[in-house]
């Protein structure tokens, strides 16, 4: 069991291979009110541009880009990832307003102040290195930006047989704390469903 609650940990942070796609998949299922969560807190206009960091098969990509016809740039450390959210996201690819690339949040490609919004689900919890990946998310939001940082919280996550290693597991208090480092001045808690929580980092 420890191999293998070991190596679905390393699939939820790095999804490769077939493995990779049915995790995603499953994820997007089991974590909808997560994305629901995230969009519905959203505002947008086709004027917006936005980042999301680590993508998956790109399904987050796919609701925001169905909520406003906006600039949605994304990035995730998998290949097989990028092939399979580009290919889910052709159309919006197609017509020059998603952006997919293989990145890490904690050395982004973009020049400072690039994004009205920085999105991210189910990610933090990999960052090689938390307080960076946080102050490169700063330092690419323009002077009124959002952070949107969904996660699920530290007790949910106890409760996964999975999650006993390769998780790095904070509590509310620790994500407030490390935003404040960085700069952020309001950071505000939204619970979606009865684990999930939005953490909204603003300057």
């Amino acid at each position: 069991m420890g191999r293998f609650s070991d190596y679905l940990a390393s699939q939820c942070g790095n999804p490769r291979g077939a493995i990779g796609k049915t995790m995603t998949w499953a994820m997007n299922r089991v974590n909808g009110f997560m994305y629901n969560g995230i969009v519905k807190n959203l505002y947008l206009s086709e004027d917006t541009k936005i980042l999301d960091i680590g993508f998956g098969n790109g399904y987050l990509e796919s609701l925001i880009y169905r909520k406003a016809k906006c600039s949605v740039y994304g990035i995730d450390i998998s290949d097989d990832m990028v092939k399979a959210a580009s290919e889910k996201n052709k159309n919006g690819i197609k017509n020059g307003d998603i952006h997919l690339s293989v990145g890490d949040c904690c050395d982004l490609a973009f020049e400072n102040r690039s994004f009205d919004i920085v999105t991210t689900m189910n990610t933090i919890y990999f960052w090689n290195d938390t307080l960076r990946g946080l102050q490169e998310i700063y330092r690419v939001l323009n002077d009124t930006g959002i952070f949107y940082n969904a996660v699920l919280t530290k007790e949910g996550l106890d409760k996964m047989f999975y999650t006993k290693n390769g998780f790095k597991k904070f509590e509310n208090h620790e994500y407030a704390e490390m935003g404040q480092k960085v700069g952020f001045q309001k950071i505000s808690f939204r619970h979606l469903g009865k684990y999930g929580l939005l953490i909204i980092y603003e300057k």
